[in-house]
C-alpha cells in the first residue's frame, strides 16, 4: 500500500533553514514513509504514547527527529513537525 505524504507549512520552514545536505537526507526519509510509515524494527521510528491522540517519530541520521501522523482510512502521512534532536528533548522530553 502505497500513502500520500504531506508536508505541514511548519516543518517545510523548518526545511528551509537546514543545510542542503540535511534536507536532502530529511527528503529522502519523509518520502520514505510513503512506502512504509509504521514503526521499524531498526528504532528509527517509534509510536508514542500520547493518550488518544496517535504520533509516530523518527530519527533523521543522528541530528533531527520528524513527528508525523498516518491516517490510513485516507492513505497518507502528515508530517507534522521537524527539529533538531535537541530542540525535540527539550520540547517533549524523551518519548
Amino acid at each position: 500500500m502505497s500513502f500520500r505524504v504531506l508536508i505541514s507549512k511548519k516543518a517545510l520552514s523548518f526545511l528551509t533553514l537546514t543545510p542542503e545536505k540535511s534536507r536532502r537526507l530529511i527528503r529522502e526519509y519523509c518520502l520514505a514513509l510513503a512506502g512504509d510509515p509504521c514503526p521499524s524494527k531498526t528504532g528509527d521510528r517509534k509510536r508514542l504514547h500520547l493518550g488518544d491522540y496517535e504520533l509516530y517519530r523518527m530519527h533523521v541520521g543522528h541530528s533531527y527527529t520528524v513527528f508525523y501522523r498516518i491516517l490510513p482510512e485516507e492513505k497518507t502521512v502528515k508530517v507534522l513537525d521537524i527539529m533538531t534532536f535537541e530542540q525535540a528533548h527539550r520540547r517533549y522530553g524523551r518519548l
